[in-house]
């Protein structure tokens, strides 16, 4: 089957020995942080450096002049060679770009947006007869929907926005080995989505419809401002889509994995739900974040010389060309800055948290999260008996980074 038609959100993950390593080394990868933190904090490995530790992992992020991202060759293939602000450093068209975004992604859309969240989760959740899959049937549909929605681009014909969203976002995040097979698939879709959003600027131009990114960004296009070329709008909505929509499937189930293992919070989190207390449910999500985030770390490039933790005795100079992981998930777990590391409390201060990134590349989409991730359990916490479905399928499965499987049952 073609990648364009393809309903299969995943490509086939490992199996046998390979998965039984896999599994193994992410259940490995707390203890090994707990390590580096406490012997290791720089660690270099050939070219490669990794850091670990609170301060040391800001540090990375906040010198955008010393590390800088490394995304654009990837991009590249996405966008067909068009420009997109995450692969960027900070420049004047950084800026230009960020900004003219800012005029379209808007703060007062957020409580719609929070709404249609909830509204859409609380029907999946009374249709689904008491079981569910928190990842596909819930997280997935919810997501995808709101924010295709949200920005104004639907379902190709014959093909399937969660597919090629996913897909494109497992090449630009994921895949570090250049997997061939992975890139005859981008090679497939990317110029497909491409054309697909551009035949609806050409729509929507004609049919102006919904207020959504696209008929803001087309709006401004009519009045004459020359920021919002077809080419920008264009390459901005389909950042958007393989940058956005594929993360909440992949760590909102791993919080509800975390809940599920403590019952205490998870009643908490459920007492929140029923009481509409959104900002308290906010917080037992992200703390659940915590313990599972979307990923170790992140990658950066260093552009010269630079000694990280100048002053400490653990200090280290990186040198240029060499490419940085700065685990925020470790510095997520670090005592020197983060009070009672292993204690579940959904009271910590917002500066514990690193979820969304930190400094220039912090996620441009961090605030529509804040007021969402949370308010795609809420239909589902509210339940009552709410409880891991028997056997394999009640506890999370994973394919690599990806949240696969989470079935839980409920009254």
């Amino acid at each position: 089957m073609s990648a364009l038609t393809s309903r299969d959100v995943l490509r086939p993950g490992p199996r046998g020995i390979k998965a039984a390593i896999q599994r193994m080394v992410f259940a490995l990868m707390p203890n090994f942080f707990t390590f580096l933190r406490r012997w290791k904090p720089v660690m270099k490995l050939g070219n490669n450096y990794l850091t670990s530790r609170y301060d040391d992992v800001r540090e990375v992020f906040a010198t955008d002049p010393a590390f800088g991202v490394i995304y654009k060759p990837h991009l590249d293939v996405i966008m067909g060679g068009q420009p997109f602000f995450l692969g960027m450093a900070d420049t004047e068209q950084y800026r230009h770009d960020t900004d003219a975004m800012r005029r379209v992604v808007r703060p007062d859309d957020l409580p719609r947006l929070a709404a249609q969240t909830e509204a859409l989760g609380e029907a999946i959740v009374a249709q689904a007869g008491g079981r569910i899959d928190v990842v596909d049937t819930l997280v997935r549909r919810v997501t995808f929907t709101m924010l295709g929605d949200y920005l104004g681009v639907a379902d190709p014909q014959g093909g399937d926005l969660r597919v090629w969203g996913t897909r494109l976002f497992e090449f630009q995040f994921v895949d570090q080995g250049n997997d061939p097979e992975l890139r005859k698939q981008v090679d497939e879709i990317a110029p497909a989505l491409r054309l697909h959003i551009q035949n609806e600027i050409v729509r929507r131009r004609i049919e102006p419809g919904k207020d959504d990114v696209l008929s803001r960004c087309l709006a401004l296009q009519a009045a004459g401002d020359p920021a919002y070329s077809d080419d920008f709008i264009r390459t901005s909505l389909m950042g958007f889509i393989v940058g956005g929509p594929p993360q909440p499937p992949m760590v909102v189930p791993q919080a509800m994995e975390q809940l599920l293992r403590r019952p205490k919070a998870l009643a908490e989190a459920q007492a929140a739900a029923r009481a509409d207390d959104d900002d308290r449910l906010r917080r037992y999500v992200l703390e659940a974040m915590r313990f599972d985030p979307l990923a170790p770390g992140l990658p950066r490039v260093a552009l010269v010389d630079w000694t990280l933790g100048r002053g400490t005795s653990h200090a280290a100079t990186i040198p240029a060309g060499a490419q940085v992981l700065a685990a925020f998930a470790s510095a997520m777990m670090d005592p020197r800055r983060v009070a009672n590391p292993r204690v579940f409390d959904p009271d910590r201060p917002a500066s514990d948290y690193m979820h969304f990134g930190f400094g220039l590349h912090e996620c441009f989409g961090r605030h529509i999260n804040h007021a969402t991730l949370h308010l795609m359990l809420k239909p589902l916490l509210k339940r009552p008996k709410l409880r891991r479905a028997a056997g394999k399928a009640g506890k999370l499965s994973k394919n690599g980074p990806f949240a696969e499987r989470l079935v839980v049952t409920y009254d």
